[in-house]
């Protein structure tokens, strides 16, 4: 609750605080996450500057927003959020802003949601399936003609081409997933259920069904029991969570546990194209 009220607090905050704004008349965009910036840069070029909110390495499930990552919003002419609650600030946020020339765009919107048990509005993290990544970047280029219509065929033509890029790289994930003899995962968190819907994998279980909570010991027998039984392969964890429990569960059941990275580092070249394949490279160790 602490956080709540400072956020609502945070509008005096800003107008006392608030930076020059670039020289340039470059779009500021904030985008929540890695895989939207890199959306954002891929669209608009040199057109936009773009800052990703949730920072490398953090959990944007439990991510904390501070006064100065919103004095850098306040900045932004368009705030990029994924939705079906990966932002649970988003609200707040909006609110805040809500009178300043700020812009918001939801890109899960209109794509297909599976529900899990973990996410109350269903699974967020649909930029794993590369075909609902290429319709994020839309939605993207949409909003980005709507704010600078002066260099609308800029991004329209930049789009096209990176769209092209999505749908071959989804042609390249399928051919060389076809050839893998093995196809079950139990996964640390639920990330991957787009990826595995899209290339026919099959998740066999969750090991953190909610987040913060770790499997009893006997959930964690029981997902010993059915790893053996179904001759699962692999066990997907993460950078953004413990390996502790999934390294256990390996060694009793005989699995490997390789750590993927649905993120990405947003750093100095930072693709979400390199992103996909390094973690494709990285399951077909274990399902190749």
């Amino acid at each position: 609750m602490k956080k709540a009220k400072w956020l609502f607090l945070f509008p005096a905050l800003l107008i006392a605080c608030r930076q020059q704004e670039v020289a340039d008349d470059r779009l500021i965009i904030a985008a929540s996450i890695a895989p939207l910036a890199d959306f954002c840069r891929q669209v608009g070029g040199e057109r936009v500057s773009v800052f990703t909110i949730v920072p490398s390495g953090a959990n944007p499930h439990t991510f904390e927003l501070d006064p100065q990552l919103l004095i850098r919003i306040s900045e932004a002419r368009l705030l990029v959020l994924n939705g079906l609650g990966l932002e649970y600030w988003a609200d707040k946020v909006a609110d805040n802003f809500s009178s300043r020339d700020l812009q918001v765009i939801t890109v899960s919107q209109g794509i297909p949601v599976l529900q899990d048990e973990d996410h109350a509005e269903g699974n967020p993290h649909v930029w794993l399936n590369p075909l609902h990544a290429a319709r994020q970047a839309e939605k993207i280029t949409g909003a980005l003609m709507r704010l600078d219509p002066l260099h609308a065929q800029t991004y329209r033509d930049r789009s096209d081409q990176y769209q092209k890029v999505l749908h071959d790289l989804d042609v390249e994930i399928s051919r060389e997933i076809a050839g893998w003899q093995n196809r079950r995962f139990i996964c640390f968190h639920p990330s991957w259920n787009y990826f595995s819907e899209r290339y026919h994998l099959e998740q066999a279980a969750v090991i953190e069904k909610r987040p913060g909570f770790e499997p009893s010991p006997g959930e964690a027998a029981e997902i010993i029991g059915l790893a053996k039984r179904l001759q699962v392969r692999a066990i997907f964890a993460e950078q953004q969570f413990p390996l502790k429990i999934a390294e256990m569960i390996a060694a009793e059941s005989g699995a490997r546990v390789l750590v993927l990275d649905p993120l990405g580092s947003d750093g100095e070249g930072y693709s979400y194209v390199s992103l996909l394949r390094t973690n494709v490279a990285q399951m077909a160790i274990a399902l190749r």
